[in-house]
């Protein structure tokens, strides 16, 4: 029961993380548009109101007229929004689903023994480490460059690094979807923080101090501005890297091969040229900016070059289906009472009378029988179970299993 109540818990939370995922980066994604589009009115009434930007559109049968004010209207006659929540509850159903799935089973899906022998407690406060200490160093980058001239060239630079070295760090601590993973919520952790320490409370001060009716200094409200602007384009360039983290623990051949660790960092690299792409896009459009399309290339070229790179050994892997097919061909049927002591040694932890993770339950002919596909796909083909090889089982069972399957998956009871 308990572990079908995380079951549960997993999906919900994963089902209101990615709404507020989409929520959040659908409504960043807008303002960097409107921030390329906006164009300086030329209607004197617009220009008294202190407008500097405006624009217009069409959606869903009506017209549209966003307008951007430096630093602040004059006047706000309607119920102010603000842009935060989306922000906020995206980190905390991620954060709550990354306790429920990796922090409260660590010793299954943050530990890797071949990589480090340690205990989940020890493996789960470092990971909420990874979290916390990207924040810190990348706000002390912010705030040691601040606006000066090409201060985003030397923050870029020096976050390149050090988000190669988390890729590298994480790869050798964690196992390997949630090394992935780690890297991707430690700088979706700095993207919330953004919102929640800088962003939000520096527009508040504005509308504050704008709203007192007492004077006030333009100068001083500017660098609340300028910081908000600085964090929130920086927001903008994590998301895509930021999704692909997130999005590739579905995908055992990203964290399974020889250099991981690479892999995550060049398609994070390449998410963010490409996410530069569409940002500079809009002030192409308007005569702002040269047009974009190196970022582009290089960054589908460098996917390319992954996918190129990731390919798999053709001789070996036709020997392996050669010798797979030899052995299912000259070798005798195997029965379940074969297959039997493997899944009480490897599965049953898992998957028996005590836990059933994903509802799903080996330990009767009957139960194995309703999962014989999934075992297949998952043991032998996709080789994600057991998770991270926690019960240890080795190729040769796997093998045992595969003949198996390919016999006809007998799953006759032992009498």
């Amino acid at each position: 029961m308990e572990a079908y109540l995380f079951d549960w818990a997993n999906l919900l939370l994963r089902w209101l993380h990615v709404i507020t995922v989409i929520a959040w980066i659908g409504s960043s994604f807008y303002f960097v548009f409107l921030d390329n589009n906006l164009l300086k009115p030329t209607a004197p009434d617009l220009k008294d109101k202190g407008v500097d930007g405006a624009l217009w559109a069409v959606h869903g049968g009506g017209f549209y007229n966003p307008q951007k004010y430096m630093v602040a209207p004059k006047s706000i006659d309607s119920d102010l929004h603000w842009f935060y929540w989306e922000a906020y509850t995206t980190w905390l159903s991620g954060f709550a689903l990354f306790t429920v799935l990796y922090l409260w089973n660590a010793e299954s899906f943050l530990i890797d023994k071949s990589l480090m022998t340690w205990t989940p407690v020890q493996a789960g406060f470092t990971a909420i480490g990874f979290l916390v200490g990207f924040w810190l160093i990348y706000d002390g980058v912010c705030k040691w460059f601040g606006f000066k001239d090409k201060s985003e060239l030397y923050i870029g630079l020096v976050m390149l690094v050090v988000v190669g070295i988390f890729c590298v760090l994480s790869t050798y601590l964690f196992a390997g979807r949630a090394a992935f993973l780690i890297v991707g919520a430690s700088i979706a952790t700095t993207m919330s923080a953004n919102v929640f320490f800088w962003i939000i409370p520096g527009q508040k001060t504005v509308v504050k101090v704008m709203t007192s009716g007492e004077p006030y200094d333009p100068n001083d409200l500017a660098i609340h501005g300028k910081r908000g602007k600085q964090r929130s384009v920086h927001n903008t360039y994590f998301t895509l890297p930021v999704l692909f983290a997130m999005l590739s623990n579905h995908y055992h051949f990203l964290y399974s091969n020889e250099h991981p660790a690479l892999v995550l960092f060049f398609m994070m690299l390449c998410g963010a040229l490409i996410r530069q792409f569409f940002v500079q896009r809009h002030a192409y459009l308007n005569q702002r900016a040269k047009h974009p399309w190196p970022f582009a290339v290089f960054g589908i070229v460098g996917i390319l070059i992954v996918i190129y790179a990731m390919r798999p050994n053709l001789a070996q892997s036709t020997d392996q289906v050669l010798g797979a097919q030899q052995i299912t061909n000259t070798t005798t049927p195997v029965s379940y009472a074969e297959i039997q002591p493997i899944l009480q040694q490897r599965c049953y932890p898992c998957h028996g009378p005590a836990m059933q993770m994903k509802n799903v339950r080996l330990d009767s002919p009957e139960l194995v029988a309703k999962n014989t596909q999934n075992i297949y796909q998952q043991v032998v083909l996709l080789k994600q179970m057991p998770m991270n090889n926690a019960t240890g089982i080795t190729e040769s069972e796997r093998s045992t299993i595969a003949r198996w399957f390919n016999s006809g998956a007998d799953t006759t009871p032992t009498k």
